[in-house]
């Protein structure tokens, strides 16, 4: 079962579900709106022939950052990564992020296969933004480009994320507080 806007107000309130910052104005029926970060990672192209993840083979990134105000251009048939403005997560709730349609509808994918947010996990979630269009894309930071439900579960988990997941040793990433990151 999924949360309604009540049920979500009422959990970031309590503090089953945390949004950083977390504005009511993007508040959908059943879902909450969140922005594009100012944080990319690019594949730099040039450094691998190949990409063979069996063999460990993976792509050389790049990080860029862009200044609020400032545009990124996704060109056509370009994967990068970029981060969400928005820091969330739950210990109680799964998180399910997907992408908007209107967006999807001009060729922007915001992510292919990592939908789904574990509880115990809180970040800034990685979108893997692709431009399926024959026309580049233009993004800019703080732009809505998905959003995120969360779903009951039939009973509480066995483990946290934050004791399984990737990041356990280093209990999630570091949440740094909207107003404090780099503009």
């Amino acid at each position: 079962m999924y949360l309604s806007d009540t049920d979500i107000e009422k959990e970031v309130a309590s503090g089953g579900i945390k949004i950083d910052p977390f504005d009511t104005k993007r508040l959908q029926p059943a879902s909450y709106d969140i922005r594009l970060g100012n944080r990319f990672l690019l594949t730099e192209w040039h450094e691998r022939s190949i990409i063979d993840p069996h063999k460990k083979v993976l792509p050389v990134l790049r990080e860029i950052f862009v200044k609020d105000g400032d545009a990124f251009t996704l060109h056509t048939g370009v994967v990068v990564l970029g981060y969400s403005y928005e820091f969330f997560g739950s210990d109680k709730y799964l998180t399910h992020l997907s992408g908007k349609s209107s967006l999807a509808r001009i060729g922007l994918m915001v992510h292919n296969t990592a939908g789904i947010v574990n509880p115990g996990h809180f970040l800034q979630i990685v979108f893997e933004l692709s431009n399926t269009n024959i026309v580049p894309i233009v993004l800019r930071p703080k732009m809505e480009i998905a959003q995120i439900t969360f779903a009951t579960l039939t009973s509480p988990p066995k483990q946290s994320y934050k004791d399984t997941g990737r990041y356990h040793k280093d209990n999630n990433q570091v949440w740094v507080p909207a107003k404090k990151r780099k503009k």
